[in-house]
């Protein structure tokens, strides 16, 4: 199946992130995947989740715009955060639990932050986007349950809301895509805007 958009220029996704690649693919756009090779530093003491998600994100585009001049470089970086404390990645299916058992019952925000560079390096689109995610209750079983799945290790929050652990979501207010990895209509109006892509039939491309 075509997607809405075409390239009118070389795109570069500066993720490893299948969800990513299967998100940005959605559109129709054609792109080169290029993980960057930065170690992702802890937060700064008083940093707030969206300002260190966008400090990760440009990390990762700057890193790989590096050896793709001429081409739009996207980074994007995914946290969760109750409140003020930020999630990353759980060092196991322990912290896993650990995490869910944080978020169970409560509400918490998930922000994607969002990097793209022009062909000469410019940040043309650098942003944090928020959106707010409810858990219902979850008995101790039950986090240890889906904790032992092995799905939440390389997940921030410890959570794939698009895979098993779509049961334990209550409610979104925002952006699904965001929370998936990738906020779909920030990112396809950026790219427009920047001139990377256009509507495939205005690009005579249908």
């Amino acid at each position: 199946m075509t997607g809405a958009f075409a390239n009118t220029a070389d795109i570069v996704l500066a993720s490893a992130s299948p969800r990513r690649k299967e998100l940005l693919a959605s559109t129709g756009v054609d792109f080169d995947v290029v993980v960057s090779a930065v170690e992702e530093p802890a937060p700064d003491e008083g940093e707030t989740p969206g300002g260190y998600a966008l400090r990760l994100a440009c990390l990762k585009a700057r890193d790989v715009a590096r050896n793709r001049p001429g081409a739009f470089v996207l980074g994007a970086d995914t946290v969760v955060a109750v409140g003020e404390h930020i999630l990353g990645k759980p060092v196991d299916k322990d912290d896993a639990a650990r995490m869910i058992g944080l978020l169970a019952g409560r509400e918490h925000t998930v922000v994607t932050a969002c990097c793209l560079l022009g062909p000469d390096g410019e940040a043309v689109w650098a942003e944090p986007v928020s959106t707010l995610v409810r858990f219902g209750p979850l008995t101790p079983q039950t986090i240890a349950s889906y904790a032992a799945t092995g799905e939440s290790l390389d997940k921030a929050g410890g959570y794939a809301i698009q895979g098993l652990g779509g049961f334990m979501i209550e409610s979104i207010d925002g952006s699904y895509s965001n929370v998936v990895g990738l906020p779909l209509s920030e990112t396809v109006h950026a790219l427009a805007l920047a001139g990377a892509i256009c509507p495939r039939r205005t690009c005579g491309q249908d």
